[in-house]
């Protein structure tokens, strides 16, 4: 993780879908599949978020059997950015709050 940059996480939060997918794994509480994520665009194009994610560093994805799980490092997240990620997901709430 300490090789992971502030301008390679903030390049990643800065596209809405991908602050969708991070909304939705915060207020889950758990791990997600892949196929449980709402999102406006194709499943390919999702994909391609979740890569964009994994590699700064801000999900993690595993497998169980078949399954591709996503689970946001939030801890890992608070120990190398502190409040980075408490702030996106407030900002992401209170926007959504103004639509």
């Amino acid at each position: 993780m300490k090789q992971i940059s502030l301008q390679q996480v903030l390049e990643a939060l800065v596209d809405p879908v991908r602050r969708m997918v991070l909304t939705q794994l915060d207020r889950a509480g758990e791990d997600l599949t892949c196929g449980t994520f709402e999102a406006p665009v194709s499943p390919s194009t999702l994909t391609h978020h979740f890569n964009v994610l994994r590699e700064a560093g801000v999900i993690r994805q595993y497998y169980v059997g078949t399954t591709k799980m996503n689970t946001l490092r939030a801890e890992e997240m608070e120990e190398r950015f502190p409040g980075l990620l408490a702030a996106v997901m407030a900002a992401c709430a209170a926007e959504a709050g103004a639509s």
